[in-house]
């Protein structure tokens, strides 16, 4: 079992916590989460039967984790909605994350900000979908949705945030050449 946790924890460890990350916007906190995850992993490993992929399945469990740890806060839904706000809570690290990084182009900075304004089942599909690239099968059973579901959300999430990041153009004064040319 050892190995097999060794293994689980090197190949999904960094894809876990950014995920977590994503849904509590505190460091220590997708940290102390990431354990959680890894110690429920212990605890039902010898369950998993392998009909789903290890890192869908891991995936499902830190979804389940940080619907818990929102569950136990008071007013859960409330933090829930502004773990989504980056300008609520700060991150505090040296080493930023390589999506820190990815965040000094305005085009990514704006797509963020309008991401914030999805609705929390939008943001889990685009997180899930296309930072962490899995699949709309995957994505399906990491929610516990149907594929109908996933695909729904995310063509209502990818036309929200067109809508937005047009509406900041708009009112920037921005044309789509410049902000073609600031790629």
């Amino acid at each position: 079992m050892n190995s097999v946790f060794d293994e689980l924890y090197q190949k999904y460890h960094h894809d876990v916590f950014q995920f977590l990350f994503y849904m509590v916007k505190s460091r220590e906190l997708a940290e102390d989460l990431v354990q959680e995850v890894y110690i429920r992993v212990l605890k039902a490993y010898e369950r998993f039967e392998g009909k789903s992929s290890e890192k869908t399945w891991l995936f499902s469990i830190a979804k389940n984790v940080a619907i818990d740890h929102f569950r136990k806060q008071k007013g859960w839904k409330q933090r829930l909605l502004e773990s989504f706000d980056m300008s609520v809570r700060q991150v505090r690290d040296d080493q930023p994350l390589p999506e820190e990084m990815a965040l000094q182009s305005e085009e990514i900075q704006m797509m963020y900000k309008c991401l914030d304004q999805c609705t929390v089942d939008q943001r889990m599909v685009i997180i899930m979908r296309y930072i962490h690239e899995l699949t709309i099968s995957e994505t399906a059973e990491a929610l516990s949705w149907t594929e109908s579901k996933v695909k729904t959300t995310q063509h209502r999430a990818l036309k929200t945030l067109k809508k937005l990041m047009e509406e900041i153009i708009e009112k920037e004064g921005m044309t789509s050449e410049k902000v073609t040319a600031k790629r």
